[in-house]
């Protein structure tokens, strides 16, 4: 930094901290934007998360495994897609220090009877001790979850239970048609009704044990493998990673995030909404900010006046209000993204109740999730609206009649 551009800088801050009133009112609208941005970014991220983390640990887990076609045609055909070898799959697979379990499921459709009548249901064959850690997010209103013990044992979706009147300890009877065009009958003890983060699927889903599924379907065979990770981060990483040994297997793979439409248009809503967001916010730090420059030129109209008689150029006048204005947007933005930082510290300690999202059971406590990213842009964003509010007034000022100035106010 030459000598120059140091006594420009010296004066511009000599210059902001001479306006005392006028700079503080500046950096607060600039800082309050910033945190403004921060602590919504922070919000919708956290929706983000616990919305995914519900995803994951009621239905999906991190990663699946299916035979080529199954998806597309599960649910005319998925006789014709089980998964043979899966012993050997498990043990190829669980060498990543990354997957933590990897589990079965047999899916299957079928009628559901209490003694006085029928529901159609969608249900999952599982590994009960297996599915712990997957249903983590599965919460229990009545009863408890499957164990390997529970032989005859079934829990129903919330919106079953209503439906068929269910209550822990009833008899039901669920009844399956299979590929031969046989029909399959097993009677079943309810021990627990579970609210997931969808209320579509509970209004359908029953759970039974791995082994009776086995016995109603009349297969050894399994639809699905459920990989279970330690980090939801690593999802895409050990998606490639494990792509093409699957496919050796004649197996495709999806992750949770393909797996669940839901997810998938909830972030496109709120990424929608958040970017009109911070264009409004934008726009008020510009319109606060050149409001407030234009007042502090035109009170400073003489001293530009007396610059430019004294010889200073246009140029130089002009590079000397930027100079401001970037300095008073750096520093307002330091302290929004300090002001963001103290804030979501105050609310992720105290926690947002949220009620339950649209098409879903179960609220949540929200929290301010931050990241480097969201504090850069933000203070960003808050930089560039002060430097861009700036430019117009500043370059009227340099272009001032010098005689029209220093008569300015008199």
């Amino acid at each position: 930094m030459n000598i120059r551009t140091f006594r420009g800088f010296s004066l511009a801050l000599r210059n902001l901290l001479r306006h005392r009133a006028r700079t503080a009112g500046t950096m607060a609208a600039i800082s309050l934007g910033v945190a403004s941005l921060m602590l919504a970014g922070g919000f919708v991220q956290d929706i983000f998360v616990q919305l995914g983390e519900a995803t994951i640990h009621s239905q999906t887990g991190h990663i699946q495994l299916a035979r080529q076609g199954f998806w597309a045609t599960r649910t005319r055909t998925p006789e014709n897609h089980m998964i043979e070898q899966v012993d050997e799959i498990k043990r190829s697979l669980t060498t990543l220090p990354a997957i933590e379990q990897i589990v079965t499921r047999i899916n299957f459709s079928g009628m559901l009877n209490n003694g006085k009548r029928d529901l159609g249901i969608i249900g999952d064959g599982i590994e009960p001790d297996g599915e712990a850690k997957i249903g983590s997010f599965m919460r229990y209103i009545e009863g408890r979850a499957l164990t390997d013990k529970d032989t005859d044992g079934i829990v129903v979706g919330q919106g079953v239970a209503r439906t068929l009147n269910l209550k822990i300890g009833d008899r039901v009877t669920l009844l399956i048609s299979l590929a031969q065009g046989a029909v399959n009958t097993l009677d079943f003890q309810v021990i627990g009704v579970f609210q997931s983060f969808s209320k579509e699927f509970d209004a359908r889903a029953v759970r039974i044990p791995m082994t009776a599924t086995r016995e109603l379907l009349d297969t050894q065979s399994s639809h699905l493998l459920v990989i279970s990770l330690s980090q939801t981060a690593e999802t895409d990483i050990i998606a490639q990673a494990i792509r093409a040994p699957v496919k050796t297997y004649g197996l495709e793979l999806s992750t949770w995030r393909e797996l669940s439409d839901f997810y998938e248009k909830t972030v496109q809503l709120y990424d929608a909404q958040f970017g009109v967001l911070r264009l409004i916010i934008f726009f008020m730090v510009l319109l606060s900010v050149a409001n407030s420059v234009n007042m502090t030129l035109f009170e400073r109209t003489r001293e530009f006046g007396t610059l430019l008689a004294l010889g200073e150029t246009p140029g130089s006048v002009f590079a000397l209000i930027m100079t401001e204005s970037a300095l008073l947007g750096l520093f307002g933005a330091l302290l929004g993204i300090t002001l963001g930082l103290v804030f979501a510290l105050i609310i992720s300690s105290i926690g947002i109740e949220m009620p339950p999202p649209p098409n879903s059971n179960l609220g949540y406590t929200a929290q301010i999730r931050l990241n480097f990213t969201m504090a850069l842009v933000s203070g960003g964003i808050g930089f560039f609206a002060t430097f861009l509010a700036s430019v117009l007034p500043a370059h009227r000022a340099s272009k001032l009649n010098i005689t029209d100035a220093l008569r300015h106010g008199v």
